[in-house]
């Protein structure tokens, strides 16, 4: 079975490969794109039931054992995160297929993805915090091409701020790394957390809490969390909707998994206080929410709300119950699908109704009533409203703040979800509801109509997690149960527990 953890590496890596290869035929690359995110998909859901067997799944690249060699390691976290990942993967692509938009068909496009899959999917495998590093700058490389894929001088801007900060973030990455290493010696993250157990017992954690604040600031960067969110509103609006539907369901999910290792696995105690911690998901919450009400740009409040939902995942981790921990992976899952989705509609229908801007937008309800509904049913999730996925996640959010008796907290987050919804309505009364400003503007889908298809999917499996998702929030309390009790993961890797 180690050699089912590489294919969701090796798939990728030959997809992008064949598809560089393929960019003078553009059918023939498409078709390799969509093939090879068919088989990563395949291999999600695969993956996920071994691991659900078995509860761990280790590899040890070139046969040198831990924590010596490069280990890759797939718990259920990792493999709920493989699944939805290639879940947004495949529904962007097959949208990306039947768009006339100048992305969906640059030879450069598809390669990149797969390039910024390959890097998202060994940030979820690997064991070894270096080459979790390493992950996050091919991500970074790919996402900053994507990014400016179209040549547009506001794609641009946006780039230079999203890639400014996050090499940043690297950099800050790196000189924890350095001083960990110095410090014990290793970078496997279960030998870390050895070792770091160890030094709590014989109170010389110093060092390493110093890297485990350095590794906190890196990651909340890249998870766009307060107060070092300001370069997602400025930068994720830019690219084309496609690109925009990846980012959101991909880089702060990564950034969000990191800090979920950082504070469970790799660091001993709290990197952070834990109150603090809690305050700063409440601001992440609070001021992601104020920032979306206060936008008129479709994908700008899309941007903020980004912001608000981690706000959400990071109050799972700072309460670190087994509920609140299987609360914040639901959360991710919930949140990849639904904001991505919101992404891809808000894409459709600005290609439609010619603008972004809410003042110049109108008339869909009349004339497309099934993007209507596909845009409630996304941003009704969103909010939280019953019976939909974002309902599950949520409502799991407030009773994990419940059972905590963390009642500010639970106040927050249903004010962030009422606050959400008047967003999402403000959207849906300027976009669908009032009439378009230009009475001559065509609102026909015409060749669009085939993008109905993967918006259609995503709203069927939100749907599906609301009112099915019983059995996979069980697994997220398995997931839960793992993180809390990292012995399991310790010893699967190790092979012992030193």
């Amino acid at each position: 079975m180690s050699n089912l953890l590489t294919l969701p590496l090796l798939v990728p890596l030959i997809s992008a490969t064949f598809g560089i290869l393929a960019r003078q035929h553009a059918n023939v690359q498409r078709w390799i794109s969509l093939a090879g995110i068919s088989v990563y998909l395949a291999i999600g859901f695969i993956l996920i039931s071994h691991v659900l067997d078995q509860s761990y799944l280790t590899a040890q690249v070139g046969g040198w054992q831990a924590p010596y060699g490069i280990t890759l390691v797939a718990d259920l976290l990792s493999a709920i995160m493989i699944l939805f990942t290639g879940l947004i993967v495949f529904s962007v692509l097959l949208y990306s297929l039947m768009t006339s938009k100048p992305c969906g068909f640059s030879p450069a496009f598809h390669p990149l993805v797969h390039f910024l899959l390959m890097g998202a999917s060994g940030a979820f495998l690997t064991g070894d915090i270096f080459n979790l590093y390493v992950c996050f700058e091919i991500m970074l490389m790919s996402s900053f091409a994507l990014m400016t894929l179209e040549g547009k001088a506001e794609q641009t801007e946006g780039a230079v701020k999203y890639v400014v900060l996050n090499l940043l973030s690297s950099a800050i990455f790196l000189a924890g790394l350095g001083l960990l290493y110095a410090k014990v010696g290793s970078l496997n993250m279960a030998d870390i957390s050895v070792i770091s157990q160890q030094a709590v017992a014989d109170e010389k954690v110093g060092p390493i809490r110093l890297a485990g604040l350095l590794f906190f600031v890196s990651f909340s960067v890249k998870a766009g969390m307060f107060p070092f969110f300001f370069w997602l509103p400025a930068s994720y609006h830019t690219p084309s909707p496609p690109v925009s539907a990846l980012f959101s369901g991909i880089l702060t999910k990564v950034g969000v998994y990191a800090l979920i290792r950082l504070h469970t696995l790799v660091m001993p105690g709290e990197v952070l206080g834990y109150k603090l911690l809690l305050t700063m998901g409440v601001a992440t919450m609070l001021i992601g929410v104020f920032g979306a009400a206060s936008q008129m740009h479709i994908r700008r409040i899309l941007s903020f709300h980004i912001i608000s939902q981690i706000g959400y995942i990071v109050v799972g981790i700072a309460i670190k119950t087994p509920l609140a921990l299987a609360s914040a992976i639901f959360f991710i899952g919930h949140n990849i699908i639904s904001k991505g989705n919101l992404f891809l509609v808000a894409g459709l229908a600005s290609d439609i109704v010619g603008s972004e801007k809410l003042h110049k937008t109108g008339g869909m309800w009349k004339a497309w009533p099934q993007l209507g509904i596909i845009y409630l049913i996304s941003a009704f999730s969103l909010a939280g409203f019953p019976p939909l996925s974002g309902f599950v996640a949520k409502f799991s959010i407030v009773w994990a703040t419940v059972e905590s008796q963390l009642w500010w907290v639970m106040a927050a987050a249903i004010f962030t979800g009422l606050f959400t919804l008047y967003s999402m309505m403000k959207i849906w009364v300027e976009v669908f509801w009032k009439d378009h400003p230009d009475p001559d503007r065509d609102l026909t889908l015409g060749k669009n109509s085939r993008r109905l298809m993967p918006v259609s999917l995503l709203a069927g499996i939100i749907i599906f997690l609301g009112l099915g998702g019983g059995p996979l929030f069980d697994i997220c309390l398995r997931a839960g149960e793992q993180l809390v009790n990292p012995a399991g993961y310790i010893q699967a890797v190790l092979g012992e527990i030193t």
